[in-house]
């Protein structure tokens, strides 16, 4: 078998590429980052460095492939909408004109839940509960256009199944985790009413996992999004004590009142926008939103569907974060 991992030097892409070389398949990964695919060749892996607003050259990708996995993406929570759009949209167009062009049997597209989410709580999201109208993110709004996209794409016949995983974390994490760890040395993490917002988190390897079954599975889930989550929601602060407990480092928090973050989040943002240099602000709604409003998803339909069972608890993968990140910060 022959596969094509686009965002194949990012967190999942690079998981996968090399799950699917060590399972024997031919793996071609594209990539901007040239140190990591030099790292994915000298494990086997084909690297072919490809920029996704680059249409020829991503088509010029999916010759000769049976499945393509489109992992890759601009996933940022702030930044100008147009370097958004480029890459989320005009890429995954780029991707599906060369899947149809190269006859692909099977496209394999990673969406996000953002989708769903703003500033309220919603829990157990079934992807028959909708999406929101307006995005919280331009990275939410770009990802959405991508999945319309996508599924004009399968009305016209190209076969094609999507994934919404949902906080990937685990070792080789540049995101998420090392954020928080980052934010308590610094500032202190921020404590939104208390903490007990629900979060999911889904460790990198179960996602793998789910776009393996995705590729397997028979034709009638072909144009179906599926949720992709650990399946073990809990509050904020818990998941934020077990990590730092298993990486031994002080846990610094700074206590915050939802209601005033979320607008001094809109009054930074505004900044941002209007002083030069357009830095990331401290804070942006959706980010508040993700931290102090309880957002969770329903994986039913993977599990019935693809056969999907996380394999790897949370504990278990802040147990090997914790091994990596010390690893790497030890020497």
């Amino acid at each position: 078998m022959r596969a094509l991992v686009t965002g194949g030097t990012g967190f999942l892409g690079s998981r996968l590429a090399l799950r699917l070389h060590e399972a024997g398949w031919e793996v071609t990964a594209t990539g901007r980052r040239k140190d990591q695919g030099d790292a994915l060749q000298r494990k086997g892996i084909r690297f072919f460095p490809a920029d996704l607003r680059d249409e020829e050259r991503t088509a010029a990708a999916c010759r000769g492939q049976q499945a393509v996995f489109h992992c890759g993406a601009l996933s940022a929570s702030w930044g100008p909408y147009r370097d958004f759009y480029d890459c989320n949209v005009k890429g995954t167009e780029h991707i599906i004109a060369g899947c149809k062009r190269h006859e692909v049997e099977r496209l394999i597209h990673v969406s996000t839940p953002s989708v769903y989410f703003g500033g309220a709580d919603r829990t157990n999201v079934r992807e028959t509960d909708g999406v929101l109208r307006r995005q919280a993110s331009a990275y939410a709004a770009t990802k959405r256009l991508a999945e319309l996209a996508v599924e004009r794409a399968c009305s016209e016949g190209l076969p094609a199944v999507m994934i919404r995983p949902r906080a990937l974390f685990g070792p080789g994490d540049t995101t998420i985790l090392p954020r928080l760890i980052e934010a308590s040395r610094t500032q202190g993490i921020p404590l939104i009413d208390g903490g007990g917002a629900l979060i999911d988190l889904t460790y990198v390897d179960n996602a793998v996992e789910a776009l393996l079954r995705c590729q397997a599975a028979p034709d009638d889930i072909i144009g179906r999004a599926y949720n992709i989550t650990n399946g073990e929601p809990m509050p904020f602060v818990e998941a934020a004590e077990k990590l730092f407990g298993k990486l031994g480092l002080p846990l610094r928090y700074k206590p915050l009142p939802y209601a005033a973050t979320y607008s001094a989040a809109a009054l930074m943002e505004l900044a941002s926008w209007l002083l030069p240099g357009g830095r990331e602000p401290r804070l942006t709604r959706a980010v508040v939103g993700m931290l102090g409003r309880s957002q969770t998803l329903d994986i039913q339909a993977a599990r019935k569907d693809l056969g999907y069972s996380p394999v790897i608890s949370v504990d278990a993968g802040m147990d090997a974060f914790a091994r990596w990140w010390r690893e790497k910060h030890e020497r």
